[in-house]
């Protein structure tokens, strides 16, 4: 007995787990972690970061080694030269150190390669004095790749954007579906009910026996748009099931005991001005990016115009006794030196310039178009609003007066002072009436809906 109990309070429990109601909260939370659209921008997003990684690579110290001897001949000395090299990060050159060992004997015009038996410790920089001393290929690379991770998340919050607008729209639709066949159900209820009664009547003698064939023929035709409703609302659930999924990822189909009673109405916050929204939506965010990746490129393309002019300076120090043939280098040896080379015809310069401003001129072109598009945009929503709302009113007021003239004329019919067609007009407006009124209530929802994914309200878009 107690494990029956048991069992029926958790039956219970489960049961009314499943009829709990399905909020739009839900279903954005749902879409947000496990819709693939955004999963694989953000995929996307971590191979933006890996470009990103790559290009910091350039800055990676360098270890480079050289070992040579002479295998034949009449000298038979060899070297061991070891070297250290990171490029500067804000300047076009680098600075390394070095270690360097001889052994055996050279000829004397090679008297530079020899050095004491414990070798040379050497230390240099390289500074660029005109190109590359504002920006080089390095910096430029490294500053576009990091450009395009920020693209990357701008267009994965455009891509996360677009599923919880649909995702929103699917669950409107669905809520939409359940509100007509509550309609539906209710409607052939009423001719049911009715049914009872004039069989009755006609038993009595009261009423015609034709009467209950004509109000069953209209039980059979409100049992077919009943079915058609159904239909519909399968339908609905499962495309909403695209954007409602469990921990793993499967899409989940609700079911008819999680509608909720009303439409979502989503309110677009006044506190942040149209321009500044504009200016902070995604897609416009991601021009702006394009924007300085084509400055850079242009500021990469002037720097190949300027003349090198790159300085060096190195300081070496040899240690131990002298080597095989005798020489000994005691005093720090330090060396100063200029590297100059100047570009003549610099067609590739200038063709790389002229390439970066036509791209600039195209991304403001597009930039400014796609400010005057969204500006509009926002005001035609705007006015939707404001008309769906009194047209909703209105709506609401049409059903509730077709309701109450539905009633009467059944009143009426009960005492016999009105006739079944009658009633089943009045019955019919009034449905008609009630699926007006959800079809307005919906435009509204919708276009509260467009209005804040346009103005990209995170908060009730769920992707705080």
């Amino acid at each position: 007995m107690k494990r029956f109990l048991i069992g029926l309070l958790m039956l219970q429990a489960a049961s009314a787990a499943q009829a709990e109601e399905l909020t739009l909260r839900q279903v954005l939370a749902s879409s947000a972690s496990h819709a693939p659209q955004i999963l694989e921008a953000v995929a996307r997003e971590r191979q933006a970061d890996a470009r990103l990684l790559t290009a910091q690579g350039l800055y990676d110290l360098v270890f480079e080694g050289d070992a040579q001897w002479r295998a034949l001949g009449y000298y038979d000395g060899g070297t061991i030269d070891a070297k250290a090299t990171r490029p500067l990060s804000n300047n076009g050159g680098s600075y390394y150190g070095g270690y360097r060992l001889s052994f055996g004997p050279f000829p004397g015009y090679e008297g530079k390669s020899v050095t004491n038996r414990l070798g040379e410790v050497r230390v240099g920089a390289v500074f660029s004095l005109l190109r590359d001393r504002l920006i080089d290929e390095r910096r430029g690379r490294l500053a576009i790749a990091g450009l395009d991770t920020d693209v990357a998340t701008l267009e994965r919050e455009m891509v996360a954007v677009g599923v919880q607008r649909r995702a929103i729209e699917a669950y409107q639709q669905w809520v939409a579906a359940g509100q007509r066949l509550k309609i539906y159900r209710d409607l052939l209820q009423l001719a049911s009910e009715r049914q009872e009664s004039i069989e009755k009547l006609v038993n009595a003698g009261a009423r015609p026996a034709i009467l209950a064939v004509e109000n069953r023929q209209n039980i059979v035709r409100r049992q077919s748009l009943l079915a058609r409703a159904e239909q519909d609302l399968a339908v609905q659930a499962n495309a909403l099931s695209l954007f409602l999924r469990n921990q793993n990822g499967d899409p989940l189909v609700p079911t008819v005991d999680q509608l909720p009673d009303t439409l979502p109405r989503l309110m677009a916050q006044g506190s942040v001005s149209e321009k500044d929204a504009i200016a902070a939506r995604p897609d416009m965010q991601v021009l702006v990016t394009r924007l300085s990746q084509a400055s850079t490129r242009s500021a990469l393309a002037e720097n190949e115009l300027r003349p090198r002019l790159d300085v060096r300076v190195e300081g070496s120090k040899d240690f131990g006794e002298g080597g095989p043939m005798a020489f000994v280098r005691r005093p720090t040896e330090a060396i100063v030196g200029l590297r100059f080379s100047l570009p003549l015809e610099q067609r590739q310069a200038r063709g790389k310039i002229a390439e970066a401003a036509a791209e600039t001129d195209a991304l403001e072109h597009r930039r400014r178009l796609l400010e005057q598009q969204l500006s509009v945009e926002i005001a035609n929503l705007k006015t939707q609003v404001d008309g769906s709302g009194r047209l909703a009113s209105l709506a609401a007021d049409e059903a509730s007066l077709a309701n109450r003239m539905a009633d009467a004329e059944r009143r009426r019919f009960n005492l016999g002072a009105s006739d079944f067609i009658l009633v089943n007009l009045r019955e019919e407006s009034a449905a008609d009436a009630r699926l007006r009124q959800v079809d307005a209530e919906y435009r509204l929802s919708a276009s509260h809906a467009e209005l804040v994914a346009s103005l990209v309200d995170r908060t009730q878009l769920g992707l705080d």
